[in-house]
């Protein structure tokens, strides 16, 4: 049987390890799966801008264009036949308006794919950080807590 002492060092390596390594690993996973989410909305939101623009057949369009830190200027596009999509990495290119949406519908796959993954992986940290705390709860000989009482890990 260990001491008491040698329980309190245990207890205090194994918080640390929740706190330093694993919610630390789960806010990460769950910054990148934000940031996946966000570029699958843009994306989505390009998607609609092209079907309109072939719902309209105009080869002319007025829009607003940020600038950054929500600094708006008007810009007039004389040919939307062809546009740019950012392909990632900082590369662009030129595209026709059905080849920009299979791209996108490509691209969506793919980050979808992402996403997922990234899900999945949070639901590992978390278990993880669950069978730490069980593992605490039992070496510290606390009382297995009610369903009721029971909830989610969250940050």
């Amino acid at each position: 049987m260990l001491g008491k002492q040698e329980v309190e060092g245990k207890v205090l390596r194994y918080e640390a390890f929740i706190s330093d390594v694993l919610q630390r690993d789960l806010q990460k996973v769950l910054e990148q799966r934000d940031e996946v989410y966000e570029k699958i909305g843009q994306y989505l939101q390009l998607k609609n801008v092209i079907e309109r623009l072939q719902e309209t057949g105009s080869r002319e369009l007025v829009t607003q264009v940020d600038l950054g830190c929500n600094f708006y200027v008007n810009a007039e596009v004389p040919d939307t036949s062809t546009i740019f999509v950012a392909l990632g990495y900082g590369f662009y290119a030129e595209l026709t308006l059905p080849e920009a949406l299979a791209f996108i519908e490509k691209k969506n796959k793919l980050l979808n794919e992402t996403a997922e993954t990234l899900t999945k992986d949070s639901a590992k940290i978390k278990a993880n950080i669950r069978m730490v705390l069980e593992g605490l709860r039992e070496l510290q000989g606390l009382q297995d807590l009610p369903e009721e009482n029971r909830r989610e890990i969250v940050l």
